[in-house]
């Protein structure tokens, strides 16, 4: 059973389903308990995904599963970790950068991912083992596994010697990230690149950003995928301020803050 190829595909499958209702012009929109939004688009994709990888009889942590308690997921030696679509208010604003986030964990460190980008057709996925990092630009959300592989091209963090690439938004830094700019300020140039959901993760990870500085609120499956495609890129994925890698399958899914860097 190759675990890539089933994620990959469930990825192009949620895409499509996402697409359906992307382009319908009509779905309403719930407001979650934690105030989040959810859509139709949401909830197709995860059954979409859940009918892939469920056959693997490797257990899921979804955002839209009910969550399993942590008395049974402390005794998993590997899950999935699944986003059906990550950035749903940038799905919501019909910008594009909205996600597919699939990533397989083993004791608590990401070894596989799959970030899909269905507006674009746009798939980066990083080999199991987190040895190598890949991205696609695909023609239909139909692709065999066989084409996909074939029109992918390996992707490295490129760090840019003149300026430090920064992912962020000039209007909506916390004072935190403000903080942490204006350090790096005091040395070099900086330039602030602005994107949605984990194509923050894939920006660093194809070198076309250096430093992604989160100070703000995320959750395991917001990153797992970013992560495994980000260190098979040569990026780090740390926690503050430990500075140590995130980990998962944590008794509380929230993520602490972290950075994401090429340095």
């Amino acid at each position: 059973m190759n675990l890539l190829n089933i994620a990959i595909e469930a990825s192009l499958k949620a895409g499509e389903a996402i697409m359906k209702v992307y382009n319908s012009n009509d779905f309403e929109v719930e407001i979650k308990n934690d105030d989040s939004p959810l859509t139709r688009a949401d909830k197709n994709a995860n059954d979409v995904i859940n009918s892939f990888i469920e056959s693997t009889e490797i257990p899921i942590i979804s955002e839209e599963n009910k969550q399993i308690d942590y008395s049974v997921r402390k005794t998993w030696k590997r899950c999935w970790i699944v986003d059906p679509v990550d950035g749903t208010k940038e799905f919501i604003k019909r910008n594009g950068e909205f996600t597919v986030n699939i990533a397989l964990v083993e004791d608590g460190v990401p070894v596989m991912g799959v970030i899909y980008v269905p507006v674009s057709k746009t798939l980066y996925y990083a080999t199991e083992g987190c040895s190598n990092s890949f991205k696609a630009n695909l023609d239909s959300h139909d692709t065999s596994i066989e084409d996909v592989l074939e029109m992918a091209a390996e992707i490295k963090a490129i760090p840019d010697g003149n300026k430090a690439r920064i992912v962020g938004s000039r209007s909506h830094l916390n004072d935190e990230t403000k903080a942490f700019i204006s350090e790096i300020e005091q040395n070099e140039e900086v330039e602030i690149v602005s994107k949605g959901s984990s194509l923050k993760f894939c920006l660093v990870a194809e070198g076309k950003a250096d430093i992604y500085p989160r100070y703000a609120p995320t959750m395991e499956w917001d990153t797992a995928a970013g992560q495994a495609i980000c260190m098979a890129a040569g990026v780090s994925v740390n926690k503050l301020p430990e500075n140590t890698p995130l980990l998962y399958n944590k008794e509380n899914l929230l993520n602490p803050w972290f950075l994401v860097s090429n340095r």
